[in-house]
């Protein structure tokens, strides 16, 4: 049986606690609407280019916020 993947936003929660910053400070830093908030928390893709600023902001890579993990 093939497992599925999925999207994971574990790093980017481990990232901010890192670096010191609220996520409520990065949503209004960026500009980024509550809805795609809710969606990093619920683990649901979310546009690319949100992403990229996000990485933009903290100085990172893509594979520094995000990773895909398997689900059964």
């Amino acid at each position: 049986m093939k497992s599925k993947k999925t999207i994971s936003y574990k790093k980017l929660w481990v990232l901010l606690i890192e670096k010191g910053i609220a996520p409520a400070d990065l949503r209004k830093d960026l500009n980024i609407a509550t809805g795609t908030m809710t969606k990093l928390r619920r683990n649901e893709e979310v546009a690319l280019s949100v992403l990229l600023r996000i990485c933009e902001y903290l100085d990172c890579d893509i594979c520094d916020i995000c990773e895909t993990i398997n689900i059964i």
